[in-house]
């Protein structure tokens, strides 16, 4: 290195890193080649992150039990970042979380919470991260096939999804050729904890049962699609098939069936 060349610690971040998806997420990073001098895990499981240390002994985290739905998190992100010399690399999204349910039947509250989540956690994280990003740095969002289409019992979940969709469509438009790996990942159901919070107070519909995917799976080919700079990563015929149906049919006709099967 010449005199007085600036090299940037090489960076990984990923939410929701303690279970789901998210832990899907840091197992393939580990196992592929990508360098990285430090992966961020960010979750509000403290304990469920330091088990990656263990595992992997011989690479560096950085966990930060941190609860995205909560300003303050942002601003101890946005301080470790300004302490030194870093490049982004990589930026997972994976936290969030959805309630079945009527609206009427959930509290106000509770869907506020998916909002800020979903929603207000997908811009505080970008707009704190982008200044560091590196100019080949990767990002990967996770929505769900639920953007593709309104969905009774699951409204608030399935806009916040909508959401997450139209505004990464939207950065990769920003960034224009600078890069584009920036991915939004549109799965159906997918067997993960995920589940153990949603149906508490509504079963989950027969047809989502039979489509489950398996959460390995939809995340490697979300890193394959990522590393192609598709916009978009659909996992299984299943979902595809649906969101075919979304862009050809009346939404208003595709409500019908799925307020019934609901």
């Amino acid at each position: 290195m010449r005199e007085g060349e600036r090299t940037d610690m090489k960076v990984g971040i990923i939410t929701g890193a303690s279970s789901g998806m998210g832990k899907a997420f840091v197992k393939t990073v580990l196992q592929s080649r990508m360098e990285l001098d430090e992966i961020w895990l960010i979750a509000r499981r403290e304990e469920r992150m330091k088990g990656w240390e263990s595992i992997y002994p011989d690479r560096t985290f950085r966990i930060f039990p941190l609860d995205l739905s909560e300003k303050e998190s942002y601003q101890v992100l946005a301080d470790r970042l300004a302490d030194g010399e870093i490049q982004i690399d990589l930026l997972i999204h994976s936290a969030g979380f959805g309630m079945m349910g009527d609206i009427a039947d959930l509290s106000g509250e509770e869907q506020a919470e998916m909002v800020d989540l979903n929603c207000r956690s997908v811009v505080e994280l970008t707009t704190t991260c982008l200044p560091y990003m590196g100019p080949e740095g990767r990002m990967i969002y996770m929505a769900s096939g639920a953007a593709f289409l309104p969905q009774p019992g699951f409204a608030v979940y399935a806009a916040s999804k909508a959401f997450v969709l139209s505004f990464v469509r939207a950065l990769r438009a920003e960034k224009g050729n600078r890069t584009r790996k920036i991915t939004a990942v549109c799965p159906g159901a997918v067997k993960t904890e995920f589940f153990n919070r949603a149906l508490e107070k509504k079963d989950l519909p027969p047809i989502k049962k039979m489509v489950m995917a398996d959460p390995g799976k939809v995340v490697r080919k979300a890193w394959r699609d990522n590393m192609a700079g598709r916009e978009i990563s659909v996992y299984g015929k299943p979902m595809k098939l649906f969101r075919l149906a979304t862009r050809i049919l009346p939404h208003s006709f595709l409500l019908k069936i799925t307020g019934r099967m609901s």
